[in-house]
């Protein structure tokens, strides 16, 4: 665990209060990666296209949301797994969705992990945290997505 990965996160989310709360958290753990923010579907869909197309960067960790507007997580998921260049980043959907159909529909999809967003602040806190730590320090990712 000695080497830290600069990678960038993709945070897909339209609640401004759940931004903020994973922008703290996340600078609460003390490392320093790029941070962009998609506050829709398309959003989303649209930067990652882009930074093909220009060929910069990808993100090395989309963090998403299902309840999104214009395009719903789970057609952002779908459209990230079915191309060829994208499919290999790691997507976590971090929702208030404790439905066991977004679950398994989102594991089909090719989700990597699913997490029901807590409600306490602190255990928010706790949740992103160990997300970052792990995809941080803990796996390997594959050299196509790291910055």
């Amino acid at each position: 665990m000695d080497e830290v990965k600069a990678i960038q996160i993709l945070l897909v989310e339209d609640n401004p209060h759940d931004v903020e709360m994973t922008v703290r958290a996340l600078e609460r753990g003390q490392i320093k990666n790029e941070l962009r923010v998609a506050r829709d579907g398309q959003e989303a869909l649209d930067f990652l296209f882009q930074n093909l197309r220009e060929n910069r960067a990808l993100p090395g960790l989309i963090l998403l949301d299902l309840n999104l507007p214009k395009i719903d997580g789970h057609e952002v998921l779908r459209e990230i797994k079915a191309h060829s260049e994208l499919k290999r980043i790691p997507v976590i959907i971090l929702t208030a969705s404790t439905r066991d159909e977004d679950v398994v529909r989102s594991y089909d999809l090719g989700v990597n992990t699913f997490i029901s967003k807590p409600v306490r602040f602190e255990e928010f806190m706790k949740v992103v945290t160990t997300i970052q730590e792990y995809w941080i320090y803990i796996a390997t990712l594959p050299a196509t997505v790291q910055t």
